[in-house]
């Protein structure tokens, strides 16, 4: 059964603020006022009414889409507007702005994961049998028509547009980046494989800078401890070197300032050392305390972990700042979130200016809502009254405290948000999309 989309009213989501006029008036004295007051009262009362008539402002949160789908239905949104739903095995696009439907295609097999890459849709239905592999078909992301199907699952490498296809390796560290067997360059108009890369054993892979002809490449690094830099457009090796031991996984080595970063014991304690991504050769090695995780906080690298937050300069490993009682950041585009309270590791403590360690606005007791937002700013939850009311507001870094926007519907959650966009599953089975407006 097709999605169904809902076209109703115009709803203004009520703030909840108090209304109505006043308890008391002070009761009318008899008083005299001059000749010239009335004609001048006349006046301001008619430029007071005429600005009193004008049109009011659009409502925080105005609905665009509303349609049925199931608890486990999955959704995404893509950065040019569209909406990819998928319910009872049909899929459909719709247009974020207006919310018209665009197009829908059937698909065999229901999947638990939408992903898009090179002006595709990649669905890779889910096997409960490891030994049996679903296979990835591509749908064009423009019309829907179903482009090529393949073995194996499809990976992307950000900055890049080259599909990878890989056979994945089952492990808590994700989908997509510990592989096994081959790596294969795949045609995004065929679906035929260009160059191929063995794998012996296992390998994590990821995507690393290049020079300016070639911005991005593939670095290998295989259980032995080799690292492996490779061309994307050819799968040539260009660069080769033996690592340290490490726990290696998608979040270890990372990027971070145009950088390597690896977490790496030593006799000495925990090290993090810095690896050029072009050579491999490393650039210097610096005490990393505990920290479980590193990741980008704006121009600088964050090594985070249980007995605090560091952010060190990527190009020579300079301690910058230290908040012992954060517990981990996130960088979400040109914004970077702060963790850590009494309350929890993962409750939001702020937007942070990444340069200094400086909390300029305060998260406490809200969530950030998952997607892009809006580049410059956040969408962020907080739900009071035993969960019986659950705000949204927009969290920017010039505020020093989130702005509210509206309430939203009770059971909503489950919400991603985009530039201008907010889209929520309910419990009563809707998907929403609501347009937002920021205040001012």
């Amino acid at each position: 059964m097709a999605a169904e989309t809902v076209q109703g009213p115009t709803v203004v989501i009520d703030l909840g603020l108090a209304r109505g006029e006043p308890d008391e008036y002070a009761a009318p004295t008899r008083s005299t006022v001059p000749d010239w007051f009335a004609p001048v009262m006349v006046a301001v009362l008619v430029l007071f009414g005429s600005t009193a008539s004008a049109a009011p402002p659009p409502p925080a949160l105005t609905p665009v889409l509303s349609m049925r789908v199931g608890p486990a239905d999955p959704y995404t949104l893509t950065g040019d507007g569209t909406l990819l739903a998928q319910s009872l095995g049909v899929l459909a696009s719709y247009d974020l702005g207006d919310g018209h439907l665009r197009w829908q295609a059937g698909s065999a097999m229901p999947t638990f994961r939408l992903r898009t890459g090179h002006g595709l849709v990649l669905l890779r239905p889910f096997s409960g049998n490891p030994r049996i592999d679903p296979g990835t078909t591509a749908i064009s992301l423009d019309n829907g028509s179903s482009r090529w199907r393949r073995s194996g699952s499809i990976v992307t490498v950000a900055g890049s547009s080259t599909l990878l296809a890989v056979s994945n390796v089952r492990s808590f560290s994700g989908p997509g980046r510990r592989v096994q067997g081959s790596v294969e360059a795949v045609d995004p108009a065929t679906g035929r494989s260009s160059w191929t890369v063995p794998v012996p054993s296992t390998a994590v892979l990821t995507g690393v800078p290049g020079p300016a002809e070639y911005p991005w490449r593939m670095l290998l690094v295989h259980d032995d401890r080799t690292a492996a830099v490779h061309d994307l457009a050819t799968g040539a090796e260009l660069a080769r070197v033996q690592l340290p031991a490490a726990d290696y996984g998608p979040d270890n080595p990372v990027l971070s300032g145009g950088l390597l970063l690896l977490r790496h014991p030593t006799l000495g304690g925990r090290m993090v050392s810095a690896f050029d991504p072009v050579t491999l050769q490393r650039r210097w090695t610096r005490p990393a305390g505990y920290a479980f995780g590193v990741t980008g906080c704006g121009a600088l690298a964050c090594l985070a972990g249980p007995d605090g937050v560091r952010a060190i300069e990527p190009a020579d490993g300079t301690l910058r700042w230290y908040r012992p009682a954060w517990r981990s950041v996130e960088q979400r585009g040109g914004l970077v979130l702060a963790y850590g309270s009494p309350d929890g590791d993962n409750d939001p403590v702020g937007l942070i200016d990444p340069d200094t360690g400086e909390v300029r606005t305060d998260l406490d007791g809200w969530r950030p809502v998952a997607g892009a937002g809006g580049g410059d700013h956040l969408l962020v939850t907080r739900t009071v009254n035993a969960g019986a009311r659950t705000m949204v507001a927009v969290a920017a870094p010039d505020g020093a405290e989130p702005e509210l926007l509206a309430d939203l519907p009770p059971g909503t959650g489950d919400c991603q948000a985009v530039p201008a966009r907010l889209v929520c599953r309910s419990t009563s089975g809707d998907l929403t999309v609501w347009a937002y407006q920021r205040k001012g």
